[in-house]
């Protein structure tokens, strides 16, 4: 399941940068695309005894949906108050984004944000979690922006790799190791 869920990300990514050929999408990017995706990576972290997580979500979207949510101006690519945008980005995903390790419910720490490309790549960690045999995630990120929105999912524990695509309105999704 993981390398189709790849190809697909793979294609669709090939897809929103070039354009797709049909009338009303212009084959140059305006900010507005076909395809609405932000992926979260969950990485056990044995040595660590931590879980490593990380959102990528485009910049354009985020943006626009976090000054709707918030009614501000923001932008993250050259914030002129980093520490402000720093709470809105932790206070949208922590209100959005949940986990539990076997189980129990479990919270995570903000660690900041980037821009890498045409995504904003937020980062947090859980602490504590010495082994794990299950995660379960609800995700409900970008729902509010998009009904069209697909939240896809990359989980590895113990160096095995399990992904999982959440189209809307789905959010939850489990992994077993």
């Amino acid at each position: 399941m993981a390398a189709s869920v790849y190809r697909w990300f793979l294609v669709a990514g090939f897809l929103l940068l070039v354009g797709w050929n049909r009338p009303g999408i212009s084959p140059t990017f305006t900010g507005k695309h076909p395809y609405y995706i932000s992926v979260v990576e969950i990485n056990h972290n044995a040595a660590d005894k931590t879980l490593e997580i990380s959102c990528k979500i485009f910049t354009n979207d985020f943006e626009t949906i976090l000054e709707k949510d918030y009614r501000t101006k923001v932008d993250l690519v050259n914030p002129k108050d980093k520490a402000a945008m720093d709470k809105i980005v932790n206070d949208y995903i922590t209100k959005r984004l949940s986990f539990k390790a076997d189980g129990k419910a479990v919270n995570f720490s903000y660690l900041g944000f980037e821009k890498q490309d045409e995504a904003i790549y937020s980062y947090f960690q859980v602490d504590k979690v010495a082994s794990v045999k299950k995660i379960d995630v609800t995700n409900s990120l970008l729902h509010d922006f998009s009904d069209q929105q697909i939240n896809i999912i990359h989980c590895t524990v113990g160096g095995k790799r399990q992904s999982t695509k959440l189209d809307y309105p789905n959010v939850q999704a489990s992994f077993s190791y």
